[in-house]
């Protein structure tokens, strides 16, 4: 299955109002390991344009709207993800 459709599953869990932050959040984890596993330093870049065109197909979003972030720190790794969402969650 690739990156893509694993970000397309996590934003389908995006619509429905329950739990949709900790689904996504555990999948996202489940990625960043899976991606860091194959030494790809790229991927996040990668993520970033994939995110944008699976998030895309639900609302108008601007590629400055995604904002992705790896810190390190005590031995972990901290994936940060914000996305900017319309207020009025206009369908593209």
């Amino acid at each position: 299955m690739s990156l893509l459709n694993k970000l397309e599953k996590i934003v389908h869990y995006f619509q429905p109002p329950q739990k949709t932050a900790r689904v996504a959040k555990e999948r996202l984890q489940i990625i960043i390991a899976h991606e860091r596993q194959r030494d790809n330093p790229d991927y996040l870049t990668l993520m970033q344009k994939e995110l944008l065109e699976v998030i895309s197909k639900y609302v108008q979003i601007n590629k400055d709207d995604i904002k992705i972030e790896l810190d390190r720190k005590d031995g972990c790794s901290i994936l940060e993800l914000n996305i900017v969402l319309p207020a009025s969650g206009v369908v593209a």
